[in-house]
Formats: C-alpha cells, sequence, structure tokens
C-alpha cells in the first residue's frame, strides 16, 4: 500500500483553505447582500441550516453531525479499499472528506454551514454553497470518473480461436 500522506495533506489543505475563506467571508461580507461578481456569478453569505441544498434541516444540529460522521467514516472505509494504484479515486476521495470536515466543522461550532457561492441568471439562480461543497462535488465526480476509466482498462476476455 502506497503512503496515505499525500491525500492526509490534501485533506488538511482542503479544510484549511475551506475555513479560511469561510472567516474572510463572515468578516467582510454583508449576510444576504448580493455581491455580483460576472453577470452569472455572486457572494451571498447566507447559512444552512440542513445539508446539501437545506435538506433534512428536521434532524437539528446533533442528528446532522451524526450524519456527518458517518458519511465521513464511509467515505474513509472506501477509500482504504482502494487500491493504491486508483491515485484519482484517492484524491476524489480525500476531497470528499476534506469538504465534509469543513462543513462539519462549521456545523458543530456555529449550528450551521456558511455558504457564500451563488450561480445565477436574472430568471434563476443555483443553491448557494460554499468550497467545502465544490470539493465533495468535485471528489465525487473523480471517483466516478476513476471507475469509469477502470471499466475501459480492464482485462478484455481473450478470443479462444487465438
Amino acid at each position: 500500500m502506497k503512503s496515505w500522506s499525500p491525500y492526509v495533506v490534501l485533506v488538511v489543505i482542503a479544510i484549511a483553505l475551506d475555513q479560511w475563506i469561510k472567516q474572510l467571508v463572515e468578516n467582510g461580507l454583508a449576510f444576504q447582500e448580493k455581491v455580483d461578481l460576472l453577470p452569472f456569478l455572486a457572494l451571498f453569505r447566507t447559512y444552512n441550516t440542513g445539508i446539501a441544498f437545506s435538506m433534512f434541516q428536521s434532524f437539528g444540529d446533533t442528528g446532522l453531525v451524526i450524519i456527518a460522521v458517518l458519511v465521513v467514516a464511509f467515505v474513509l472505509y472506501l477509500a482504504t479499499r482502494t487500491p493504491a494504484g486508483h491515485v484519482v479515486a484517492r484524491i476524489g476521495f480525500a476531497l470528499i472528506i476534506g469538504g465534509a470536515l469543513g462543513n462539519l466543522i462549521d456545523r458543530a461550532i456555529y449550528g450551521h454551514v456558511i455558504d457564500y457561492i451563488l450561480f445565477h441568471t436574472p430568471v434563476w439562480s443555483f443553491a448557494v454553497f460554499n468550497l467545502a461543497d465544490a470539493f465533495i462535488s468535485l471528489g465525487a465526480a473523480l471517483v466516478v470518473f476513476d471507475e469509469l476509466i477502470g471499466w475501459r482498462h480492464e482485462a478484455k476476455p481473450q478470443d479462444p480461436r487465438n
């Protein structure tokens, strides 16, 4: 098994970057006032008391912390069962864990997650999210991508006529 050190470092970097940016947002961005950066992208500080798109708000802080811990434990389990050669998947798992822990820190300290990125048009807007959510989404995409690459590179059955 190759060393887990680079993946642990990636988790720590993801958490640190997420928490640093959230502190900048908390200290420098007015609550629920849109600051347009591009015609389709704005900063918009708000608080998410649920999980992913405000789901499961009724579970309360303790319930959501427990769910987050269980998800992190499950992703860690999957990561440890992933062969060393699947570097893309392992990077994906590290990003998922880093993002989940970044949001877990918010929930444990504040009772909510700090969100601040808003994609929008004049008539539509996507849910407000944060860097940790982006890490989780990118990580999941990398795990799926690695799985697809793996299927493509699996040994093909030999032709018995050869």
